[in-house]
């Protein structure tokens, strides 16, 4: 029997309308995902990769439902949560929570540390006031902050260290599924390494499931179990990390994988270098997305857009070549 993926997300699109005029009629769309499909299960990672404006951010939000859905259909534990209403989700959102980005911006300078923390039990009216209290300190204790420093100022703590506040506060109510929004890559290398290792303890401990969007390989390699690679919104291959590593099959993640540093300076890696820019996903080109960049596009790259197909086991690519 297969087993229910925790989160199940199909056909998921987001377009942002563009405002013109006077009457600020809708004049176009910003295409910034557009038909993408993928799973999550209990105590999994998937990574989602994909350079700055493919839309990772949006599919994090989406599934949220921070922001509502063009299209698509939304799935935690077998139950539809694509139409909820706000007061319906309230519930459902302990189960689901994020780590963004800025790890300064997304705390409020106003509150003190613990209390941002608390914050989530209260909304949620769990437990007393010193219940709240015990629980926090707790946390900090479990992501390496010291239960003196609740009472500290978010302006009071290294950029790691509020990434920390921001691990807390995601795991105050005990969700199932924790999407990282680019959660390192505003840290200093060093710092980086330890809050991966944190996620990965937590992990192991709390059977989290972690929808981690990056654009560094290096990063998803170390976490993930699978990676769903995306570029203009598409998604253009899917599939274990090991696979992707050994055995890329779209031009675009051989092209991601060049630029991978690797630690053996023996070691030789041929540099695929990219040429143009990005097309507007204001208007994305015809056919593949990828067409314009592609250093193997024929004729039918350019008129048909390819559809994802098993090339191996659990391995999808949308590549006409392959």
């Amino acid at each position: 029997m297969t087993e229910q993926p925790l989160l199940e997300v199909t056909g998921l699109k987001k377009h942002f309308p563009l405002k013109k005029g006077l009457f600020s009629r809708t004049r176009d769309y910003v295409y910034a995902v557009d038909g993408i499909s993928f799973h999550i299960n209990e105590g999994e990672t998937l990574g989602l990769v994909g350079e700055s404006g493919c839309g990772k951010s949006t599919v994090g939000r989406a599934v949220l439902r921070l922001l509502d859905l063009t299209a698509g259909t939304i799935k935690l534990n077998g139950r539809d949560i694509t139409h909820l209403s706000k007061t319906e989700m309230r519930p459902v959102r302990k189960d689901m929570q994020i780590i963004f980005q800025d790890p300064y911006s997304s705390l409020n300078p106003r509150m003190s540390a613990g209390r941002i923390v608390e914050e989530m039990l209260r909304v949620h009216h769990i437990g007393t006031p010193d219940e709240r209290k015990d629980r926090v300190a707790h946390l900090f204790e479990r992501v390496g902050l010291r239960k003196a420093q609740m009472e500290s100022f978010p302006h009071e703590f290294s950029g790691g260290q509020r990434q920390r506040i921001g691990i807390a506060r995601a795991l105050a109510l005990n969700p199932k599924v924790i999407i990282g929004d680019e959660p390192v890559s505003a840290l200093d290398v060093s710092i980086q390494a330890q809050v991966i290792n944190l996620l990965v303890d937590l992990q192991a401990e709390l059977n989290l499931s972690y929808l981690f969007i990056a654009h560094d390989l290096a990063v998803v390699e170390h976490i993930s179990h699978r990676i769903a690679v995306m570029y203009l919104g598409k998604i253009v291959e899917y599939t274990d990390k090991k696979t992707l590593f050994t055995n890329p099959q779209h031009p675009y993640t051989e092209a991601l994988l060049s630029a991978v540093p690797i630690p053996d300076p023996t070691v030789r890696r041929k540099k695929i270098i990219l040429q143009g820019d990005v097309p507007s996903p204001i208007n994305p080109p015809p056919g593949c997305r990828f067409h314009t960049r592609c250093p193997y596009a024929e004729e039918r790259c350019k008129i048909e857009e390819p559809a994802l197909k098993i090339v191996g086991r659990d391995h999808v690519v949308a590549c006409h070549l392959r």
